[in-house]
């Protein structure tokens, strides 16, 4: 408790360690300047953040900003989905069934097994030929009304995308499922006996105990836990690039096609990504800190 309480001094050796870290972003620079005889256009990158509307003569999103939002909307729908999956797989695996925990044990342990991107091209091609025929999603955007089409553009993607959009949330949840169905059965396994025995002496049925005894404790146990997982999802959206899901990342290719400006976008980019999550990484601090306080 006292050691929590001393202020934290400014010693020699920290000093030293951020002399380091400013020698070594100098070293970068020399480099990149001096020996790769590369010219940074900076100018190039704010026309890419906002452009100006022809018609309204208003600033709009443009790519980076655009591919900034798709990575949030993107991150949002997978993880909703990616909670249900692991909620199913998590109770498979604290299943009395024998079966069932070996059907849970055997996605959570293939997917986290095997290297994201694999799954991602395994998974994502499956989607497509497999999964969106069957949901019907281009007959139903078809018979939409355009109000219904507006709202649909503002909280998942623009009709032309959707497709490709519900293809990547459902590929991205299928991967974090398992990382979320392992946060959820740690934490049902962490309720003591003695409650679901008392659940089971009151006459609770297995589903209402679950529901009113195990349930409301887990979610606060594991909350901080499945909000820190979010901010992994948001860095894993970036992996949906590369089956042409138009998040952060792809739209950053195509503006380094558009300026041969690698550096200064990726850069950017790399700065965009840091100030989404360490925006989420804070509130998930304070989360955490607040359920803490309450417990």
């Amino acid at each position: 408790m006292l050691l929590s309480l001393r202020k934290a001094r400014f010693r020699p050796l920290d000093a030293l360690i951020i002399l380091a870290c400013l020698a070594l972003v100098a070293f970068v620079a020399y480099r990149v300047i001096y020996r790769l005889e590369y010219r940074a256009n900076w100018a190039a990158i704010p026309q890419y953040l906002f452009r100006r509307d022809a018609d309204t003569g208003r600033l709009v999103p443009n790519y980076l900003i655009e591919g900034l939002v798709t990575t949030l909307r993107l991150s949002v729908w997978a993880t909703l989905l990616a909670l249900l999956v692991g909620a199913v797989v998590a109770l498979l695996r604290t299943s009395r069934s024998l079966f069932l925990r070996l059907v849970g044990s055997s996605y959570v342990e293939i997917v986290r097994n095997l290297p994201p991107l694999v799954l991602i091209f395994i998974f994502y091609f499956f989607a497509v030929d497999q999964i969106m025929p069957l949901l019907g999603v281009e007959a139903f955007v078809a018979s939409r009304s355009p109000g219904a089409l507006r709202v649909i553009a503002f909280f998942a993607a623009d009709r032309s995308l959707l497709t490709q959009f519900v293809s990547g949330v459902i590929t991205l949840a299928f991967f974090e499922g398992a990382y979320f169905a392992e946060i959820l059965r740690a934490g049902i396994e962490s309720i003591e006996r003695g409650q679901r025995e008392a659940a089971y002496s009151l006459g609770l049925s297995p589903l209402d105990e679950m529901r009113f005894v195990v349930m409301p404790q887990v979610i606060r146990r594991v909350l901080p836990a499945l909000a820190n997982e979010f901010v992994n999802t948001v860095k894993y959206s970036s992996i949906a690039s590369i089956v042409s899901i138009q998040e952060l990342t792809f739209m950053g290719r195509q503006v380094v096609v558009a300026t041969r400006a690698i550096f200064e976008t990726w850069i950017t980019v790399s700065l965009m990504y840091m100030t989404l999550t360490l925006t989420l990484s804070l509130l998930t601090g304070h989360l955490e800190s607040r359920l803490r306080r309450r417990g």
